[in-house]
């Protein structure tokens, strides 16, 4: 309820705004999580291994750094907007190219540039969010905009489920590439950042990295450290495990994908209660019980006996890590 009533609160940019960056970050996860479905395939096509087609995942996330460093930089020198609409367009781009890479080589190289695209995205599509927001609307909807994520896994296990009969896995990354319809939308209602508008106003000094460092490096190193941990948990839970589900299971396409809504769903319901509950239980003690409860919910989520039992422990191992994250 507070968060219809904070969205009602929003005037129509902010609302355009929020939207537009929350749709970006939700088709930036569909367009990475395509391909987490379909190794299988994509492995016998070009001849090889499961393993050497999941290193196009590790590409990607390697990039990513890469990507929130450019993209990041030209969202200081020339606005937020501008720069996510280039960005939105680039990764949709690639997806579409990723249909047609005629070679495993130029699929790998096709996947390292998604994930410039990828790294660009939040960074740009949360600074502009967030400095569009009232402050006392941030701190809520900045979960929500990270629940984009969750979204963006279950619509694309919809895609799979709905266009990988009849097209394979080349028709998942050509649906792919219809994010970049997005840029219509943000060109037409989204305006710039007004925080970015009013620091260009204004002659800043530049500060010095070395100072920042000093500063703040302990900060720095002990963010970076929880960050990997929480996407180790993250992508370590959901990045192979439709492959599992066929490979190690046995499951069909149709099993596999309601098993995965089903695991999308609690992501989603995880983000948002456990999000919720750190209002009143504090931030680190809601992220340590839920990190707890996953492990004690790894026997169900991998080796459960029957199906069941399994669609049950996935839903409650994705409630608990994205719950982590919220």
């Amino acid at each position: 309820m507070e968060a219809l009533r904070l969205f009602q609160s929003l005037n129509r940019a902010q609302r355009n705004t929020f939207i537009a960056c929350f749709l970006g970050w939700t088709l930036d996860a569909l367009d990475f999580f395509l391909l987490t479905f379909v190794f299988i395939p994509v492995a016998y096509e070009f001849g090889r291994t499961i393993p050497q087609v999941t290193f196009a995942i590790t590409l990607t996330l390697m990039m990513r750094p890469l990507g929130a460093f450019i993209f990041g930089w030209l969202g200081d020198r020339f606005g937020r907007r501008i720069p996510l609409m280039i960005d939105i367009i680039f990764y949709s781009v690639v997806e579409l190219l990723t249909a047609f890479a005629p070679n495993f080589a130029a699929f790998l190289l096709l996947r390292a540039l998604f994930g410039i695209g990828m790294g660009g995205e939040w960074g740009l599509g949360a600074s502009l969010a967030m400095e569009s927001l009232p402050t006392k609307a941030r701190g809520l909807f900045s979960g929500i905009l990270q629940q984009g994520y969750a979204f963006g896994y279950l619509l694309a296990a919809l895609v799979y489920w709905l266009i990988f009969p009849f097209f394979g896995w080349r028709g998942l990354f050509v649906t792919g590439a219809l994010p970049a319809l997005l840029v219509i939308y943000i060109r037409a209602h989204v305006p710039e950042s007004p925080v970015w508008e009013r620091g260009r106003a204004k002659q800043k000094p530049r500060l010095k990295i070395s100072i920042l460092l000093k500063q703040h490096g302990a900060l720095l190193s002990y963010a970076a450290l929880l960050m990997t941990a929480f996407n180790y948990m993250s992508h370590g839970t959901q990045d192979l495990y439709a492959t599992f589900l066929e490979k190690q299971r046995g499951f069909n396409v149709d099993t596999k994908s309601m098993i995965t809504v089903v695991y999308a769903i609690g992501a989603i319901c995880g983000g948002t209660v456990i999000g919720f509950l750190s209002q009143r239980w504090g931030r680190r003690r809601c992220i340590i019980l839920a990190a707890l409860c996953g492990i004690f919910l790894i026997p169900a989520w991998i080796f459960a006996p029957v199906t069941a039992v399994l669609i049950a422990g996935g839903f409650l191992m994705q409630f608990m890590v994205q719950g982590a994250w919220g």
